[in-house]
């Protein structure tokens, strides 16, 4: 018992740490390659903090339970907006550009109805799985280009044309300075995100024994502790890159990595193993994920067209739907 609650506390702390750590080294990056944080929070944050749900999709698909793939990738989503983002956005307000209302958001819903649409008649064919890595491939190639296309022209406030003028500096600088701070910087990234996976995986495992030495059934542990537990790293990461003020980055990390968990994570399980899912998956969670995906398009184009930033209001409005959800999931399974 005392081993598992040193888990936890040790983990909570090399948690913290390591997200800082992780986000300094995505925005030193960011900034000496003059790359827009969107894009690092899109590539980087999105499809690293993600990279544990795709071993672990990939690996139950190996093993014969595809369909565990499908449940932890939509379940994955709506815990990233609704926990992740709400939680974020009610300790710090995010910023809300043009593009991302435009394009991001859109395309996402886009990416959450082709989904949908894949799983009409319950069953995600090898096919179906080729489309998605297509379309990951796709995607991807349009947010590099349009982002860097974009630059920091939409960046409308005092803190990113500082850093747009810090960076003119920068490119001044001497190859010999740039290339330990180039070093310095992946090294952050790197370490970072594998203590930040690392750190995560202590948690959850120190919760698991705890709420089983306390008799929680397993169904419970699974629904709660560790469905939570695993999207850690994207939460820490988003409320490090929003206290930090990385406004793009943050909201980046949560759309890059729901369109990598349903493109990726998917694709690759049922490029391995065809998935048949059960009819609960359609009507309950997909149907989750796409009202809570048209939620969070309508808070964001309201925030923009108000005051240009994603509050307090939407973030306890998410926290609220994640509650629901949970407890609608408890509900049905209980049943």
């Amino acid at each position: 018992m005392w081993l598992a609650a040193l888990a936890i506390l040790i983990g909570l702390a090399i948690l913290v740490w390591s997200a800082d750590v992780f986000i300094d080294g995505a925005t030193a990056l960011a900034k000496k390659f003059s790359v827009p944080s969107f894009l690092i929070g899109v590539l980087i944050l999105g499809i690293g903090t993600s990279a544990p749900e795709m071993v672990v999709s990939v690996l139950a698909a190996i093993e014969g339970s595809p369909e565990l793939a499908l449940g932890n990738a939509y379940g994955s989503n709506i815990i990233n907006i609704a926990l992740v983002l709400g939680a974020t956005v009610l300790i710090s307000p995010i910023i809300i550009r043009r593009g991302i209302v435009k394009r991001d958001l859109p395309l996402l819903l886009l990416i959450t109805v082709i989904a949908a649409w894949q799983l009409r008649d319950g069953t995600l064919s090898q096919a179906d799985g080729i489309v998605l890595l297509i379309l990951l491939v796709a995607v991807l190639g349009l947010q590099i280009i349009m982002s860097i296309r974009e630059g920091y022209h939409e960046h409308e406030d005092d803190i990113v044309v500082a850093n747009a003028d810090s960076e003119h500096l920068n490119n001044s600088e001497s190859l010999e300075k740039l290339e330990p701070s180039v070093t310095r910087g992946l090294a952050s990234l790197i370490i970072g995100m594998l203590m930040l996976v690392a750190s995560s995986r202590a948690i959850v495992w120190g919760a698991v024994e705890l709420a089983t030495l306390w008799g929680l059934s397993e169904l419970i542990i699974g629904l709660t502790i560790v469905a939570v537990g695993t999207s850690l790293p994207e939460l820490v990461s988003s409320l490090s890159a929003a206290r930090k003020g990385e406004h793009d980055m943050a909201l980046g990390n949560i759309i890059g990595s729901n369109i990598f968990n349903t493109l990726a994570v998917v694709g690759l399980a049922t490029v391995i193993a065809p998935i048949a899912a059960d009819p609960v998956i359609l009507s309950r969670d997909v149907m989750a994920m796409g009202l809570l995906t048209i939620l969070l398009v309508t808070l964001c184009v309201f925030a923009f067209k108000t005051k240009r930033q994603f509050g307090r209001t939407s973030g306890a409005t998410l926290v609220l739907f994640f509650m629901s959800y949970t407890a609608w999931l408890i509900q049905s399974v209980s049943m």
